[in-house]
């Protein structure tokens, strides 16, 4: 593959949530642009399995397990990211845990928690981790994958929208935080997209988003001119699932 064609060569990926679905896609897209992605999840033989598929294509991968939720876990991570690689260019803030089918009056709190931490302190957690690698760097793209359920009601879902609104709300402010240091901050919202996690029992799976669908989102935003600042991008199906 010729080099204007890898436009993402010598640039550091890490993706969260990249041992299966949206994140292991955009994991393999980042890859055959030219980077080389660090593939973060909590089970070994899953990233790896994902590493060896990018490699296989012809990219560069390695996987680090880390869980999201733990502080102490993400920060090994980064120090694992700036030992190993000694900068970091690309940050994608992918994992996510839901819980639906249930009003909030009766949704355990352990369940609010395994939301919350995922989707919301886990992303302050490697923005926390990773950022003053891109601000000594002077550039850096962060990109957080939140949902069309920030933008709408969602019956039985109401912490996951809850999550995801307030994941919008972190990047819109970070983006401002960050931007004088060169470091473009966005948030994508998909709609139905067809993967295991989908809450969306009985709707036709072949009119749902395909994950390749945000991980060629993704792809557009860390491929932007220098000037330019997409920091949202709502994506919906053609049609309703």
């Amino acid at each position: 593959m010729d080099i204007a064609n890898r436009p993402l060569d010598a640039q550091i990926a890490f993706v969260t949530g990249a041992s299966k679905g949206i994140g292991a896609v955009i994991a393999e897209r980042l890859a055959s642009l030219g980077a080389t992605v660090i593939l973060c999840g909590r089970t070994a033989a899953l990233l790896e399995d994902i590493a060896k598929k990018i490699r296989g294509d012809g990219g560069k991968a390695e996987g680090v397990v880390c869980d999201v939720t733990e502080l102490g876990s993400v920060e090994a991570a980064a120090e694992w990211v700036r030992k190993n690689h000694g900068h970091i260019d690309i940050l994608v803030n992918n994992a996510g845990v839901g819980v639906f089918g249930r009003p909030l009056h009766e949704l355990p709190p352990e369940s609010w928690d395994a939301i919350f931490n995922t989707n919301l302190r886990g992303v302050y957690y490697c923005i926390r981790s990773f950022a003053p690698m891109m601000i000594r760097t002077g550039r850096g793209h962060i990109i957080n994958i939140s949902s069309i359920a920030s933008k709408n009601a969602v019956l039985n879902g109401a912490a996951y929208s809850a999550s995801k609104w307030g994941l919008n709300g972190l990047t819109y402010s970070v983006a401002e935080e960050l931007r004088g240091h060169n470091i473009r901050v966005s948030v994508i919202c998909p709609g139905s997209v067809a993967t295991e996690f989908s809450p969306h029992t009985g709707k036709d799976s072949s009119k749902m988003l395909d994950p390749q669908d945000v991980a060629h989102a993704v792809a557009m935003l860390v491929t932007q001119a220098p000037n330019s600042f997409a920091s949202e991008i709502v994506l919906r199906p053609t049609q309703k699932p």
